[in-house]
């Protein structure tokens, strides 16, 4: 994994480095899963329907609008879903609390893992509309290439979210470094200041003796008590 600390992130605040950000596989991930949704809905839209025979548009997939629309529905959310995520993945270092950080990885785990699964069902659906599919609903092969397209940058999809939600899971795993944070950052309470440390005001010296004492002169003459 790419980075150390919370999550597969450095410590909270460091600076930005787009260049470092554009070389993570994950990025690359994204990048590519955004290209692969915009070509599956862009296909779609503008060659997926034509008109043979009829005023009215009919999807390329065996006539099958529900295939048409399944297809352009999962591209579309896809699209908006990677631009979502790389501004989190930018973010994600100025990210100062575990817990969101937490939740964000998961809600990529989620995301990613069941997006994937969508992706390969719209493969498997595309792909079975378009093998019933008769060389009479497309005349001059109308919409053919469009259809393909959809088709293959379905089946690519599947390996980027996959990779995606293996990515995420790999984050998840790398768990958290408590040293990168402070109170403050974990449960939003500011960190209590020690107090200062200055010189010591005891004394030195457990005991002194008085400033003043009085020397006994052992010569002298020892006082008596008349005796009456």
């Amino acid at each position: 994994m790419d980075g150390v600390g919370s999550f597969g992130a450095g410590r909270a605040g460091a600076a930005f480095d787009p260049i470092a950000f554009i070389q993570q596989p994950q990025t690359i991930l994204r990048i590519l899963s955004w290209i692969f949704s915009m070509v599956v809905f862009g296909s779609i839209i503008n060659e997926g329907y034509v008109n043979h025979g009829s005023q009215r548009l009919y999807c390329v997939f065996n006539k099958n609008n529900n295939a048409c629309n399944y297809g352009t529905t999962i591209g579309l959310i896809a699209f908006l879903a990677c631009i979502f995520f790389i501004i989190l993945d930018m973010k994600f270092q100025q990210i100062s609390s575990i817990k969101d950080r937490k939740k964000a990885v998961m809600l990529d785990i989620g995301f990613s893992g069941f997006w994937a699964f969508l992706w390969f069902v719209c493969f498997c659906f595309l792909a079975n509309q378009w093998q019933r599919t008769t060389p009479d609903e497309l005349p001059l092969n109308q919409g053919a290439d469009a259809a393909r397209a959809a088709i293959t940058f379905s089946f690519f999809s599947i390996f980027t979210w996959a990779g995606l939600t293996v990515r995420a899971v790999q984050k998840y795993m790398l768990g958290t470094d408590m040293t990168l944070f402070t109170t403050e950052h974990v449960d939003g309470i500011p960190p209590i200041q020690p107090y200062p440390t200055g010189p010591s005001t005891e004394p030195s010296d457990a005991y002194q003796s008085p400033p003043f004492t009085e020397n006994l002169d052992s010569s002298a003459p020892a006082y008596q008590v008349p005796i009456y």
